[in-house]
Order: C-alpha cells, then sequence, then structure tokens
C-alpha cells in the first residue's frame, strides 16, 4: 500500500516522524535537522519497532518544495509531487499530518471528491461549519478519519481494564499544556476514549485564553473538566468514582504514535475507519463548542 503525506504545519513534526515510524528506518543526518529533538530521539530509541507491514509512504508534498525534499531524504520518501493534487492516483490513501485545523477542509476536499481515503491530524475541524462539512461527506459514504493519537495511548490500554473498580464514574480531570486551537483535542479524546466515548452533552468555557479550562457534562452523570495551560511541564489524567481513583498515564509520543497509524492503514486495507466517525464528532463538537463557548463570554453550548 502506498501513501502520500501532506505537511508540514507550524510547530508540527508528524510528516517526518509518521513517515519514518511507517518506513521503517530514516536518514540520521537529516532527522537530526528536522527541528524537532525529541523526533530523532524516540525514532532511535524504538528502532527496531520501525515499519509497518504492508504500507510504505512513497509520496509527499508541503508548500516547499526545499522542506519537501528535506523530509523525503530524513524518513526515507522516494517520490516529491509539486502539486498537493499529484497524490491522485499515484497513491492508494492519504496522511494529511498538518495540524492547522483552519486548513484541513480545503486540502482534504480534493482527495475526498476523488474518493481517496484520507486519515487527517488532530483537530479535524475547530469551527463548526467545517465540522458540519465533514459529516455530510462521511454521511455520503466517503472515508475519512482523524484521531488524537492519546486515542491509542499506552496508559488508555494497560489501565482501561481497572476501570470498573473504581465503581460509578463521578468526576474526570485532564490536564495539559499549550493551547486550545491545536492540542486541547489531545485531553479531550484521551479522557473522552478511556471512558468509552460517553456522549458529551454541554460544554462550558470557564477559563482565559491561555488558561483554557473546560468544564463538560457527559453522558451517564459524569462531569469533566480539562485543563489546557500553556507553559506547563506536564499533564495527567485522573478519574474518581465513588470506590476508587485511577490515575492515567499516557506515555511517550512514539507509542501513541505507531499504535495509531496502525489503527488507520488497517482501516484502509479495510475500506472502512475502524474508529466510527461519531466518536470524532462527539469530541470535535465538544472542541468546537469551547471555543463557541469562550467566544460568547463563557456561556454553557448544548451539544446534544
Amino acid at each position: 500500500m502506498n501513501l502520500g503525506v501532506i505537511g508540514l504545519s507550524e510547530g508540527n513534526g508528524h510528516p517526518y516522524s509518521w513517515s519514518a515510524i511507517v518506513n521503517g528506518d530514516f536518514n540520521e543526518e537529516a532527522m537530526a535537522d528536522c527541528g524537532y529533538p525529541t523526533i530523532p530521539a524516540y525514532l532511535g530509541a524504538n528502532r527496531d519497532t520501525l515499519g509497518i507491514e504492508g504500507a510504505r509512504v512513497s509520496h509527499i508534498w508541503t508548500q516547499d518544495s526545499d522542506l519537501s525534499r528535506h523530509v523525503a531524504k530524513a524518513s526515507h520518501i522516494e517520490t516529491v509531487v509539486d502539486l498537493m493534487e499529484d497524490l491522485i492516483g499515484n497513491v492508494d490513501a492519504v496522511l494529511l499530518s498538518r495540524d492547522d485545523p483552519e486548513n484541513h477542509k480545503a486540502m482534504a476536499k480534493p482527495f475526498i471528491d476523488a474518493d481517496v481515503p484520507i486519515f487527517i491530524d488532530k483537530p479535524l475541524a475547530f469551527n463548526r461549519e467545517d465540522l458540519d462539512w465533514f459529516a455530510e461527506q462521511v454521511a455520503n459514504g466517503k472515508f475519512i478519519m482523524s484521531s488524537s493519537a492519546l486515542r491509542y495511548s499506552a496508559g488508555n490500554q494497560s489501565m482501561r481494564e481497572h476501570l470498573p473498580t473504581i465503581g460509578k464514574v463521578k468526576l474526570a480531570v485532564a490536564v495539559g499544556a499549550k493551547d486550545l486551537r491545536k492540542y486541547a483535542i489531545h485531553y479531550l479524546e484521551g479522557m473522552i476514549a478511556f471512558l468509552g466515548d460517553p456522549k458529551v452533552l454541554n460544554v462550558q468555557h470557564v477559563g482565559e485564553p491561555g488558561k483554557d479550562i473546560l468544564r463538560l457534562e457527559l453522558d451517564g452523570g459524569i462531569l469533566a473538566t480539562v485543563h489546557v495551560f500553556k507553559g506547563l511541564a506536564g499533564g495527567e489524567l485522573n478519574i474518581y468514582g465513588d470506590q476508587g481513583v485511577l490515575n492515567v498515564s499516557h506515555g511517550g509520543a512514539y507509542v501513541c504514535f505507531r499504535a495509531q497509524l496502525v489503527d488507520a492503514i488497517r482501516s484502509f486495507r479495510e475500506g472502512r475507519p475502524r474508529l466510527d466517525f461519531s466518536k470524532t464528532y462527539n469530541i470535535v463538537n465538544a472542541l468546537v463548542g469551547a471555543r463557541e463557548s469562550l467566544e460568547q463570554g463563557g456561556k454553557k453550548i448544548d451539544l446534544t
């Protein structure tokens, strides 16, 4: 299976890391110059598990040809294309590895129109118009898949079996760094996926820009808060029940990314997303609602 990668957006090295994880190797000298020191570090530390059988990132497009050639050299990608649309007809599926949600619709549309399966980096959308457009495309049978890598974290997988031991869940608290637009989706999805994807009923932004605090009511009577602060050194997920407490440590980026890519490639092979779009919609709908709440002075946004 030949895959095409689309990138890069500011602050996001996924075209480098995703391509190397799929292709099974990387050029150490070029990767060291990718601008993201953690990428060559975790690729080198996990060299023995690089590669996903039966798939290869064979083509790449970015907005800059020199940048495309650098990613191609670093991640052993054979073909650099001049136009994004040149991927159509030359690859079996596309990984849209940019995390700037305002550009996702325009970049994904040529492939969706051409019935090329596409996996889109988080967050899928950051406004209601784009989210509803993607939902309409899925309803019309188009292959669109998107998620945060924290859905597939080692912590989520290893701790989920202990969830019944804490009784009825009353409160979930997720804390993480950076911003509402790009990174809140991680903490939202990591938490909601761990809980079994309960429906988000409403959301209210009760913080301020740079210190974003989201209050959510989930189906089943669960109250949740998500704290996204610029400048934090770390984060965590805590789940509180009437009989106990769970602390979930998601683990490093490499394990999350590899598991996410494996699921995406399995989905491409099977011809349908293994992650039901309703789960993605539920989470991105909450993110969009949080933005709307912030813009409306902290109004509670009904999502039902």
